[in-house]
């Protein structure tokens, strides 16, 4: 069995990381630290919750130990390692991993974000720090101010490279990447790889060593996926009942926009449920506010956007509820992955209705896992939409001796035909008598007599001329 003092880690750095009650290192630790030891460039292909952070963050705390010092001067400290993330909590959360990791080493650290007062931030970096975590925009927002030096980086990671792409920062990280030397060492971590990505790598990495514990686009191994059908009016009322009814605690459930997460956080609270929203409106004091009363269980359900979302941590989170389809997949394994982090299990719930089945068929493909359907009893989806839905189920539901079955990839089966009516009497002058049911019916008149037998009904209604 591997252990971190086998990776090649400085004593102070052992300390901490038992400190944290860590014991053996995850595989992209065991595989990516004595790369970066040694200072080669690489691409770590990783899920979140696999343990990515310390991967590169204990070995850049270990290259950068031996030159720290104490002195209070700014520009004995310059900024020697940055690292982009897309989000302010990821950005939070990174930099405050470094600083557990690196609470016995002499190194200084902070963090620049935006939705925060810029003052404080440049004080800091004015005073000089080493270790520099920031989001693109802010960072930029410092540079522009000539608060922050990027001169002498030795070390550049980029974080969740995948979802820098999905929110638009590539530009902004290309124009960073322009103020850096070029003799850095850089690491790139992404759980998914596009071709775009590949080719962001290739703009800032030499000769880069690939690292990968996980399939390719693949959802986190320890997720379980759970599909529950059901009527687009009824999602609200179903998530009510499974919370209340399975006694679900810290559950993170994801919508597609802003007014979609507070209002279903709104609705959630008058059903009894305590639950909170993020999102891009917020402000960061909300946010953060609202995350550490999630961790704490004060707050049992989370209702986020996918942007908000982005790198939270939240150590033993068991659920995870797509609300809505996101609708990109890979949007779904970065949801997924929020659950089954760092050797838990974790169980991901979708809310399917009938328009997002071929979401769910492209999701299905991607993570190459065929997802379980079952449907709640009272909470089925519209009998038009239950075919599309349940065309993959893997449990046989519970049914009701008068529902229709539904069977993979079939139309419900049609109910027998009820048996045929009597053919009522005929009630018309023209027969000469009424026949029984199952009877020959009698011979058609004779067209001579049919003449004579409908002009005896009218004559009593015509009027003879004079």
């Amino acid at each position: 069995m591997t252990t971190f003092a086998d990776l090649g880690l400085h004593p102070d750095l052992l300390k901490a990381v038992a400190e944290q009650g860590y014991t053996e290192p995850t595989p992209i630790q065991a595989q990516a630290i004595p790369l970066v030891l040694a200072g080669r460039d690489l691409m770590g292909g990783a899920q979140t919750g696999t343990g990515k952070t310390a991967a590169f963050a204990l070995p850049i705390l270990q290259r950068l130990a031996p030159h720290a010092n104490t002195s209070m001067s700014p520009a004995r400290h310059p900024v020697r390692a940055l690292i982009l993330t897309p989000t302010r909590e990821l950005a939070l959360q990174v930099e405050e991993s470094f600083r557990d990791y690196g609470k016995h080493v002499p190194l200084r650290t902070t963090v620049v974000f935006g939705g925060m007062p810029i003052e404080p931030q440049m004080q800091q970096l004015r005073n000089g720090v080493e270790i520099l975590v920031a989001t693109p925009g802010r960072l930029l927002d410092h540079v522009h101010q000539r608060t922050v030096n990027l001169s002498q980086v030795e070390i550049f990671v980029l974080d969740e490279a995948d979802r820098m792409l999905d929110m638009g920062f590539i530009p902004d990280v290309r124009r960073i990447l322009g103020l850096l030397t070029a003799r850095k060492q850089g690491l790139l971590f992404s759980a998914t790889f596009s071709d775009e990505i590949k080719k962001l790598a290739d703009a800032f990495l030499k000769n880069p060593v690939l690292v990968e514990v996980a399939r390719r686009n693949a959802a986190a191994e320890l997720v379980s996926h759970l599909v529950h059908p059901v009527a687009r009016e009824r999602k609200r009322d179903l998530l009510v009942h499974l919370i209340k009814s399975r006694e679900m605690k810290q559950v993170l459930v994801f919508t597609s926009t802003r007014l979609g997460a507070n209002r279903l956080a709104y609705q959630l609270n008058r059903s009894g449920v305590h639950a909170a929203a993020i999102h891009g409106d917020k402000t960061q004091a909300e946010r953060l506010q609202a995350l550490d009363e999630f961790k704490s269980g004060k707050v049992g359900v989370l209702v986020a956007t996918d942007v908000a979302a982005r790198g939270l941590d939240i150590e033993q989170l068991p659920y995870v509820v797509n609300f809505e389809l996101p609708n990109s997949p890979e949007d779904y394994v970065h949801r997924s992955g929020r659950t089954g982090r760092a050797g838990a299990t974790g169980l991901a719930i979708s809310l399917v209705c009938g328009e997002e089945t071929e979401r769910l068929a492209d999701i299905e493909r991607m993570i190459k896992v065929k997802i379980e359907r079952e449907i709640v009893p009272n909470f089925g989806p519209n009998v038009r939409e239950a075919p599309g839905i349940m065309a993959r189920p893997d449990r046989e539901r519970r049914r009701g001796a008068d529902e229709p079955r539904l069977t993979r990839g079939r139309r419900p089966e049609r109910p027998a035909a009820p048996a045929a009516r009597p053919a009522p009497k005929p009630t018309d002058p023209i027969f000469s008598k009424p026949y029984e049911p199952g009877a020959a019916p009698p011979a058609a008149p004779q067209p001579q007599k049919r003449e004579r037998q409908v002009a005896a009904l009218l004559g009593g209604f015509i009027r003879k001329p004079g």
